[in-house]
């Protein structure tokens, strides 16, 4: 099994004229100011102002790979190892060196920061949601750009690890090659796009393609193109019956929320979720969740509605996977409905508010004198918080 975080993890690039035309103009004016009035050596508290988990390695190695180029030593001070909780306010790490060295680097090193680790808390949490579940990363088409691809499975996999110690079964792999590493993989996974069923004209067509040209591969056929999720789900379980019966079929759902999933309605919905989990109905407490329980898409009541219809057709080993908006929330009412999912398919652990991702530098010693702005105190290391600001105050 390939190593997680191969090259694929590489720092972008370091030299001085890339990161002066990314990073802050005031931060470059900073370099220039303390160059000429004599350096200094400095730390700097780096935190984010909500739970993390804590993803510092593409910052990490993109820093070192900073400091080797300009030939500095930075000093770092990991306080929350990779995949480990991070509260609100508490300093993930410090870093000391020189501020010529350091000033011009803090945009670019909370940029690799705050995103990876609110991601990683978003997947951690996911996997705790369903533990019994598989998931498969599928972010990268909602990514700004291969840096945030990177960054983003990178993140995806510290927070299925930190659930795997939990007991969860987390993220498995990705749907590509690049960022298959993160996962412990050579290569992502996946085997058709609505587009192959279109071209095909079927769904049981496009599953003979699919095994024609694969057919050591096991197959995942999505099933909501016509609309006929549970006769096309059922109709291909008939045709490939040896992989039916071996667990290597699976159906996907991935029924779009303008519609419900075929035989549903809002009182078939209800009446599914009534025969196999009728406490979820009546603990829901938002509409969201309500739509989630029993609404178009994707919902709890369609996941068992396909179970019934592959069960009563004589196929229990075919397996289902779920994609369609699986976020935290989402994930939480699968499991209270006891859905029968699989595997889910998702790239939702990207961060929903951008907001609450940015990470937050402060210098907070100065040659040795503990000194930070008012109102951050709590940066300072444990029994600094008297000799704060140089001794004053």
């Amino acid at each position: 099994m390939p190593k997680r975080g191969g090259p694929a993890s590489a720092p972008a690039d370091t030299t001085d004229a890339a990161i002066s035309a990314r990073t802050d103009s005031y931060f470059n004016r900073t370099k220039a100011i303390v160059a000429r009035f004599g350096d200094a050596r400095v730390t700097y508290a780096v935190f984010l102002r909500r739970p993390v988990v804590s993803a510092p390695r593409l910052m990490l190695d993109w820093l070192r790979a900073v400091a080797a180029a300009r030939g500095t030593e930075i000093k770092i001070e990991v306080m929350h190892e990779e995949g480990h909780w991070v509260g609100a306010g508490d300093p993930l790490l410090y870093i000391t060196g020189s501020f010529v060295a350091l000033s011009d680097l803090e945009t670019i090193l909370l940029q690799k920061l705050g995103a990876a680790c609110v991601a990683a808390h978003n997947a951690y949490q996911m996997c705790l949601e369903l533990p019994q579940v598989a998931f498969l990363a599928m972010e990268a088409r909602h990514c700004a750009g291969a840096e945030m691809q990177e960054m983003m499975a990178y993140a995806a996999s510290v927070g299925s690890r930190a659930a795997q110690r939990e007991g969860a079964k987390g993220f498995i792999g990705n749907a590509n090659d690049a960022t298959a590493h993160w996962f412990g993989q050579s290569s992502g996974y996946g085997t058709m796009p609505h587009a192959l069923i279109g071209y095909a004209g079927t769904t049981v067509r496009a599953a003979e393609m699919f095994h024609e040209t694969f057919p050591d591969q096991a197959l995942t056929v999505l099933v909501d193109f016509f609309g006929r999720e549970v006769t096309d789900g059922v109709a291909v379980a008939r045709r490939f019956p040896e992989l039916a019966a071996a667990g290597r079929l699976a159906v996907r759902l991935d029924t779009h929320g303008g519609r419900f999933l075929e035989g549903l309605d809002p009182a078939e919905s209800y009446a599914v979720l009534e025969r196999h989990a009728p406490g979820a109905i009546r603990r829901y407490r938002s509409e969201t969740e309500l739509r989630h329980l029993v609404g178009t898409g994707v919902s709890a009541a369609a996941v068992w509605k396909m179970r019934e219809a592959l069960d009563q057709a004589g196929f229990p080993k075919v397996r289902i996977v779920a994609s369609s908006g699986f976020g935290v929330g989402k994930c939480r009412v699968m499991a209270e409905a006891k859905a029968p999912i699989d595997v889910v398919g998702t790239g939702s652990f990207i961060p929903d508010a951008w907001n609450e991702t940015y990470a937050t530098a402060d210098i907070v010693e100065y040659d040795g004198v503990p000194r930070v702005k008012v109102g951050r105190e709590f940066l300072l290391r444990h029994g600094e918080a008297r000799k704060k600001n140089g001794g004053h105050g």
